[in-house]
């Protein structure tokens, strides 16, 4: 096995799944294993969206639109199909497509908490037992197939917002990600997750809008990520640099899990 950096992070001709690829964290990620040679699908369930973002990418590599609602037995269905129409392997599996509600407490309703269970949870844990075949065909016990689910920081500590379903479906993705490692495993896959901090996406737009100077203060790095940030952690675990990582929930949020320099 070459040492040489090239070729330990090499994920050229790897054949990727980015869930909620069209836009913030899956489109970082996206972005970053087509540049590098994969070939890359990602869905989400706005069509226009993800497919403006595959037409955007494709000028850099190969990436392929499927849209498709995964927190639905029929859009996981029709998601996989036309996925399997394309290519017979999966080599990487990214779980990142993912809901946030917030409200007070006393007002937090029943249909938010379900809605981000469904996706955040459910889906993950369901698109994942219906890929598991096409994993294994990639699986190599040198070079296993690899499944990144992408957590929060919210799991590691109490956000200060009253986003009481989200913290918790992170949490579950986190356990979810440790036990798929240790059970399934053996069968050559990896299982990691990525607890990402602030970054710009869709999902932390309004935050940002109104507290970002007071979030990038109270930042050990003073900053909140970049694309490179996320894109580097997740070409790690995909690639031979990663391959013996398995079963770990890895913060990538400048150390803003430990708490604010502020605070």
């Amino acid at each position: 096995m070459s040492l040489k950096q090239a070729d330990l992070f090499n994920v050229e001709g790897k054949v990727a799944i980015i869930t909620g690829g069209s836009r913030g964290i899956g489109k970082m990620i996206a972005q970053g294993f087509v540049e590098n040679g994969a070939r890359v699908y990602i869905t989400s369930r706005k069509a226009d969206q993800c497919n403006a973002t595959a037409e955007e990418l494709t000028a850099l590599g190969h990436c392929v639109a499927i849209p498709a609602d995964l927190s639905t037995n029929e859009g996981r269905a029709s998601f996989i199909s036309k996925f399997l129409d394309a290519e017979d392997h999966l080599d990487v599996l990214v779980n990142n497509a993912g809901a946030a509600w917030g409200a007070p407490f006393d007002q937090f309703p029943e249909a938010g908490y379900d809605k981000v269970m469904d996706i955040n949870v459910k889906a993950v844990f369901m698109l994942t037992q219906a890929l598991l075949p096409q994993l294994e065909k990639a699986a190599d016990p040198a070079n296993p197939a690899r499944v990144i689910n992408i957590g929060s920081i919210d799991a590691l500590k109490v956000s200060m917002q009253d986003n009481y379903s989200y913290g918790a479906s992170k949490a579950a993705v986190h356990w979810m990600t440790k036990n798929f490692a240790l059970r399934l495993g053996r069968r050559g896959i990896t299982f990691n997750a990525i607890a990402p901090g602030p970054f710009e996406s869709k999902m932390m737009e309004r935050t940002l809008d109104n507290f970002r100077d007071q979030i990038e203060a109270g930042n050990p790095m003073g900053r909140i990520g970049r694309p490179g940030d996320m894109a580097g952690i997740a070409l790690f675990l995909a690639s031979d640099a990663g391959s013996y990582v398995n079963g770990q929930v890895i913060a990538v949020d400048g150390g803003a899990n430990l708490g604010s320099v502020i605070g």
